[in-house]
């Protein structure tokens, strides 16, 4: 792979380049082209090999990409094959829905326990996941070394609950709780989900049509 800068636009099209050669892959596609594939995903061929380029060289003139040497080697980039481990803290609504439907091993996680502070929860499994008592974090990480926390908390207690999961050198936070958490000088990589962010894009797209 080479050792060079990559934009963060770069970095969140590779997960749309995986799951669009994924798709391909289960359909059992051998091949497509940079044209083929940008047509599916409504972006330029020359971006896709522009994209692709930061990272190596991939496909041949005349031929195109090999669907599942490509898909393989983006799965390798984004890190599927680490086996990352995770948690969820914050088993409400939200954190039980994540568990019970996002597929977490085909992003290459393993889901190892979910915390709350409910005693209605603690003690109990989501989908064979042991939900344990919040208290149990400072046993469990040092333990553990998961990767990533899933942040799905009350936004009153998330920047606490984020400061307390940074402290134990969770390196990855997948936020959920609609705050702009902060690391406070830690080396800690943030990825922030707002719902709303995403239905108000829509609301631009259906009104200026």
């Amino acid at each position: 792979m080479k050792k060079q800068h990559v934009s963060n636009a770069v970095i969140r099209r590779l997960p749309r380049y995986y799951r669009y050669l994924d798709d391909l892959h289960l359909k059992g596609s051998v091949r497509i082209s940079s044209g083929a594939l940008g047509e599916k995903m409504g972006i330029t061929a020359s971006q896709i090999r522009q994209d692709l380029s930061c990272f190596g060289e991939f496909g041949q003139q005349g031929y195109g990409y090999n669907v599942d040497e490509l898909r393989n080697e983006i799965g390798h980039i984004l890190g599927i094959d680490e086996r990352h481990r995770i948690i969820v803290v914050g088993v409400g609504n939200l954190g039980r829905a994540l568990i019970h439907n996002f597929h977490f091993n085909d992003a290459g996680f393993l889901l190892e326990a979910a915390f709350d502070v409910a005693p209605a929860l603690v003690g109990g499994e989501v989908e064979g996941v042991p939900v344990l008592d919040v208290a149990e974090l400072e046993r469990f990480v040092p333990a553990h070394q998961p990767h990533v926390a899933v942040l799905t908390v009350p936004q009153q207690v998330a920047q606490q609950t984020a400061d307390r999961l940074i402290a134990l050198g969770i390196p990855g936070i997948w936020n959920f709780t609609n705050v702009e958490l902060s690391s406070r000088g830690k080396d800690v990589k943030f990825e922030d989900v707002h719902f709303a962010d995403s239905l108000l894009t829509l609301s631009y797209r259906i009104t200026r049509q």
